[in-house]
């Protein structure tokens, strides 16, 4: 059964699997790594663990293996990396305001081995960024990719502090964005103001997805705001504020104010009261039941006669009847 690390690549970026192999790791250390891209430098954040059986039918993914160990001299160069990043961030700028491309630069990442540098940049639409790919390739003598984020990704690489006086979530522990919608803000009875709800990306926040499974699970049981609801005693009250956590519900009520109840005591008092179960019947009407009615003067004399002898309002005995028809007699033999 091989043995499953995880490896972080930058401070705040996803999590990947490989391959521990024969090497003993833990938290902390600084391993080489074989990614697409090429040999990586990269972090353990998540200890050996044994790798989960696929279902049945299934074939799970073959993961990449550990290359080596991080050596003092790939720690340096790795620090070399980073002073180049700057540099070409810096001089990127400089090319960007000289052909004057409306583009935002965010971030600009170095291979560890330096075969690519990627640009990270922010624009309203597509741009003709050709020349100052030119002008990137003559100065640095490497690869050179251009790559358009959004502006939540922007703010996962640059970072930041929140409005709850936090980093941002998505620089430090997030890894995939959810989508969020205003609907979410509204189950959780938050102001729509959008200056509350924003995070730094000028995008809904992110943590708005955390808590609205549970508050759509409580409401469920929850009368909506505003919905009028008829007691048992007859006085109508309306809904006006809700407190999820505690699953309780303030009334108004005309005439008397508010009134918050909880479950038990909304049940109570939407409960109509038992109705009465009607009185036996005692012998004397079973009796009387029992008995047929009086026949009408009109069937005195035929009372179960069936409704078809009847049909022309004259009575059974008056009526003719048919002689039987009868067949017809052969020959007869002497």
């Amino acid at each position: 059964m091989p043995k499953v690390v995880g490896v972080r690549f930058s401070r705040g970026s996803k999590i990947y699997d490989f391959d521990a192999g024969l090497f003993v790791l833990k938290p902390g250390d600084f391993v080489i790594v074989d990614t697409e891209a090429g040999l990586a430098l990269g972090e353990i954040t998540r200890g050996p663990r044994a790798l989960p059986e696929p279902p049945e039918g299934s074939e799970a993914p073959p993961l990449k293996q550990v290359f080596r160990l991080a050596t003092p001299e790939d720690l340096e160069q790795q620090t070399q990396n980073t002073v180049l990043e700057k540099e070409a961030y810096r001089y990127c700028q400089e090319r960007v305001a000289a052909r004057k491309l409306d583009m935002n630069l965010v971030k600009v990442e170095c291979l560890f081995d330096r075969t690519k540098m990627i640009f990270f940049f922010t624009a309203e639409g597509r741009l003709d960024f050709r020349e100052l790919v030119r002008d990137m390739v003559g100065r640095l003598r490497t690869r050179v990719e251009m790559r358009q984020i959004g502006v939540r990704h922007e703010a996962k690489l640059l970072g930041g502090l929140g409005s709850c006086g936090r980093e941002i979530c998505c620089a430090t522990f997030l890894k995939d964005f959810e989508p969020v919608s205003v609907k979410m803000a509204k189950e959780q009875n938050l102001s729509l103001n959008p200056t509350k709800i924003s995070g730094l990306c000028g995008r809904l926040m992110c943590c708005l997805t955390y808590e609205f499974e549970t508050y759509k699970a409580l409401k469920k049981d929850l009368p909506k705001l505003g919905k009028r609801l008829n007691l048992a005693d007859g006085r109508e009250a309306k809904v006006i504020r809700q407190n999820v956590l505690e699953k309780r519900v303030t009334l108004y009520i005309p005439g008397e104010g508010e009134l918050a109840v909880g479950p038990e005591e909304l049940d109570t008092l939407l409960n109509r009261p038992p109705e009465q179960a009607p009185a036996p019947a005692n012998n004397d009407n079973r009796a009387n039941k029992a008995k047929p009615a009086a026949p009408g003067p009109a069937n005195q004399d035929q009372p179960n006669a069936p409704e078809s002898e009847a049909t022309d309002g004259k009575p059974a005995s008056s009526r003719r009847r048919r002689p039987r028809r009868r067949g017809k007699k052969g020959p007869k033999t002497t």
